[in-house]
C-alpha cells in the first residue's frame, strides 16, 4: 500500500488590497457633495438677485425703448427716449446736482480718517461712547434723519438759525432757498455717513502691524510724520474702498432729497438728483419710457466713473 504525501497550501497573509481608484472616487463624492450644499446656499442669495435685480435691469432696458401710454401699455418707440435724454435740459441740470452732492460727500473720507485717527489713540477715556456716537446715524432711518434735519433747517424756527443768531448772524430759509438747498443737504449726507467710513479706517489701523511705528519711533519719526507715511500709505486699499462705495451712493442720492426737498419745493430745480428726476418722471408723471432711459444713463455714468476709478488706483493705492 502506497501511501501519498499531501503537502498543505502555502498559507499568505491576508492583507487588504487597495484598488488604485479607490481615492479618487472618495475625493470625487466629496467634492460633489461639496458642490451640492455650496448650490444649496448660494441659492436663496442666486435666486433673490436673479428676481429682484438682473430681470427688473433686463425689463427696464426693455421698456427704455418704449413709450407709456395713460392707462399702462406701452408701445415700440427705438431710440426716441435716448434722444429726447440729450436734449433735455432738466435732466442736464440735475447731473450737475449730482455731481455738486456727489464732490461735497467726498468731503467725509478725509473727515473719517482724521476722526479715525483720534478715536485709535491709546488710553483715550471713553472711547467706546465716543464710536457710538458717531456710528449712531448710520443705523437711524433716513426718513428721521431728513425730518430732524428739516426741523433743524427750517427759517423760522430751527436751531440753526436759532444757533446764528447768537453771533448776530441772520439765518435764512436753507432748503427753500435755491442756492443753499443742494449744499445743506450735501452737509446732512456727510454727517450721515463719516460714523460708517470712521468704522472701516479705524479697522484698517487697526490692522497695520505695529512694528512700523516703533521702527520710525527708534529713527525719532514723530507722531504726525508716522501718520502721513505710514498710516496714510497703508491706508490707501480702504480709502480707495471707501472712496468708491461713496461716490456710488451719492450718485443714487434719492431719500434726503426727496425728505427735505420734496417735489413742490421752488429749489427743487437747484437741487433734484438724476435718481429724483428718474422718479418725476416715472412716477408723478408716467413717462416709464423715458424714465428708464434716464435710469440706463445713470448706470452708465456709473459703470464709466467707476471703471476709471479703478484704473487709476493702480498709481496710488499700496497692497501689502
Amino acid at each position: 500500500m502506497t501511501e501519498t504525501l499531501v503537502t498543505a497550501p502555502e498559507h499568505r497573509p491576508t492583507t487588504p488590497v487597495l484598488r488604485p481608484d479607490g481615492p479618487r472616487k472618495k475625493r470625487n463624492a466629496l467634492r460633489k457633495g461639496e458642490t451640492f450644499w455650496a448650490f444649496i446656499l448660494i441659492a436663496p442669495t442666486a435666486i433673490g438677485l436673479g428676481v429682484f435685480s438682473i430681470w427688473p435691469t433686463f425689463q427696464t432696458f426693455f421698456f427704455s425703448f418704449t413709450t407709456w401710454g395713460s392707462f399702462g401699455g406701452h408701445t415700440w418707440s427705438g431710440l426716441t427716449n435716448y434722444l429726447q435724454v440729450f436734449q433735455d435740459p432738466e435732466l442736464g441740470q440735475s447731473l450737475i446736482n449730482t455731481f455738486i452732492f456727489t464732490a461735497m460727500t467726498l468731503i467725509s473720507v478725509p473727515l473719517s480718517i482724521g476722526l479715525a485717527a483720534l478715536l485709535n489713540r491709546k488710553g483715550l477715556r471713553g472711547v467706546s461712547v465716543y464710536r457710538t456716537l458717531y456710528f449712531l446715524p448710520v443705523v437711524t432711518l433716513p426718513a428721521a434723519i431728513g425730518l430732524i434735519w428739516r426741523l433743524l433747517y427750517n427759517g423760522d424756527y430751527g436751531l440753526i438759525n436759532w444757533f446764528l443768531g447768537l453771533f448776530g448772524i441772520e439765518g435764512q430759509h436753507w432748503l427753500s432757498d435755491s442756492s443753499t438747498a443742494i449744499y445743506a443737504i450735501g452737509i446732512v449726507s456727510i454727517w450721515s455717513s463719516v460714523g460708517y467710513n470712521m468704522v472701516l479706517f479705524l479697522a484698517g489701523m487697526q490692522s497695520i502691524p505695529s512694528d512700523y511705528y516703533e521702527a520710525a519711533s527708534i529713527d525719532g519719526a514723530g507722531k504726525i510724520r508716522q501718520f502721513f507715511r505710514i498710516t496714510i500709505p497703508l491706508l490707501t486699499p480702504t480709502t480707495f474702498f471707501v472712496t468708491v462705495i461713496t461716490v456710488i451712493n451719492s450718485l443714487q442720492a434719492f431719500d434726503l432729497i426727496y425728505l427735505m426737498i420734496g417735489k413742490d419745493s421752488p429749489a427743487l430745480a437747484k437741487s433734484e438728483t438724476v435718481v429724483f428726476l428718474f422718479y418725476q418722471k416715472g412716477i408723478i408723471q408716467g413717462q416709464g419710457g423715458y424714465a428708464a432711459a434716464i435710469a440706463f444713463v445713470l448706470l452708465a455714468l456709473i459703470l464709466i466713473i467707476t471703471l476709471f476709478q479703478f484704473r487709476v488706483q493702480k498709481r496710488w493705492v499700496h497692497y501689502g
